[in-house]
């Protein structure tokens, strides 16, 4: 199991959670944040200088099985590509062990419905 966070452009949000979802990729986190890249900027308004290098963008968090990780990475890099300095970036990280509470399910059958797959 990998675990998938990127960090986006706000502008980029819709189109990535709807590249996911058509990469069956159903259950992610998502929070607003801020960030500060490479680029360095000031604004000065009316004789008072701004800070403008705070970067509204959008961190997504998930867990997949190992057989996911490609396709997910791909939809995230398709869907908030603008060829634009400050596309962002996606970080893969391995995941020990998940449960899910509700069943005990382990490892990852607690990623997905054994139900919905026998159908």
């Amino acid at each position: 199991m990998k675990k998938i966070e990127a960090i986006i452009r706000k502008s980029k949000f819709n189109e990535v959670r709807c590249a996911l979802h058509e990469a069956d990729i159903d259950f992610l986190s998502w929070w607003d944040v801020k960030g500060q890249g490479s680029a360095r900027q000031g604004l000065i308004f009316r004789g008072i200088a701004y800070d403008v290098n705070a970067i509204d963008r959008i961190f997504i968090s998930f867990v997949v099985r190992n057989i996911n990780v490609d396709k997910s990475i791909d939809a995230i890099l398709r869907s908030a590509y603008t060829g634009e300095s400050g596309d962002g970036r996606i970080f893969v990280s391995s995941i020990e062990q998940s449960i899910r509470i509700r069943t005990g399910d382990h490892g990852d059958e607690s990623l997905y419905d054994k139900e919905e797959e026998d159908k």
